[in-house]
């Protein structure tokens, strides 16, 4: 039966190949949506979001990639590229992991290799996941400002209205399980590790100025054998939003490389 917590949005031919692409549960795919045009003109690009969490909820990362597979199934899809943002890479990851069946190649944006490149968050951000204040803060909180809070884009990019509308729908508890979740698998094993052995291309892109994760963590990726690293010089946390035209491109080429 269809996940009906999954929202599923494909564009471009069915007869290309896949581009996957994945964000973490708190943002929408709509931060993908600068770059989609130029990517299904040659390829059939899916997007998948997870809007809840089952009951009682579910929020490992096995689970989310468990559904996410289910829809690549429903669809028909085989030999993806996987492409994640953020913690979405930990998705595109977990994907290559539990179903190589389905996985042709992963490229991660703007995510570092294990917690050790995670740079300080803000205070309210810090706040915000603990279970108290946490859940009073949460009802009292604008989107506005968490999207702030959370350094997720460059001072002056235009932000999704998609991703205010997420931010206002998820519970606390949604928001404090997904990130718990993404600090457990990463904690338990970084990306690296857990590509190095996969031998599936890897294409890392990472914006020089990224207020999350530290750009220069993106050296850890050439443990992977044949990894390709790029660095997007006056772009932040979310490539996609900030420079779609090179992002783009960047994917593009990418998948040009793969042999199906």
């Amino acid at each position: 039966m269809p996940d009906s917590d999954v929202q599923v949005l494909v564009d471009g031919d069915p007869d290309t190949s896949t581009l996957l692409l994945l964000t973490n549960a708190a943002a929408p795919s709509a931060m993908w949506t600068p770059v989609v045009p130029a990517l299904a003109e040659s390829h059939y690009v899916v997007r998948v979001d997870l809007l809840g969490h089952g009951t009682p909820p579910r929020y490992d990362v096995a689970t989310q990639v468990r559904r996410i597979a289910a829809v690549l199934d429903r669809l028909g899809r085989t030999r993806v590229t996987a492409v994640g943002h953020s913690s979405g890479s930990m998705l595109a990851t977990a994907l290559a992991e539990e179903r190589p069946d389905l996985t042709a190649a992963v490229a991660l944006l703007d995510m570092g290799p294990d917690l050790a490149a995670q740079l300080p968050e803000s205070l309210l951000f810090r706040l915000v996941r603990t279970r108290f204040p946490g859940a009073l803060l949460w009802r009292l909180r604008s989107p506005r400002s968490m999207a702030k809070a959370a350094r997720g884009t460059a001072a002056g990019v235009h932000i999704p209205e998609e991703w205010f509308e997420q931010l206002r729908r998820m519970p606390h508890r949604d928001f404090r399980g997904v990130l718990n979740a993404y600090q457990d698998y990463l904690g338990q094993r970084g990306l690296p590790e857990r590509l190095r052995g996969s031998g599936l291309p890897l294409l890392v892109i990472f914006g020089a100025d990224d207020e999350r994760w530290l750009a220069s963590s993106a050296e850890a990726y050439r443990v992977v054998p044949g990894a390709r690293i790029e660095l997007l010089p006056g772009v932040g946390h979310t490539p996609p939003l900030e420079a779609p035209e090179p992002t783009a491109a960047l994917l593009l080429e990418f998948a040009a490389t793969l042999v199906r």
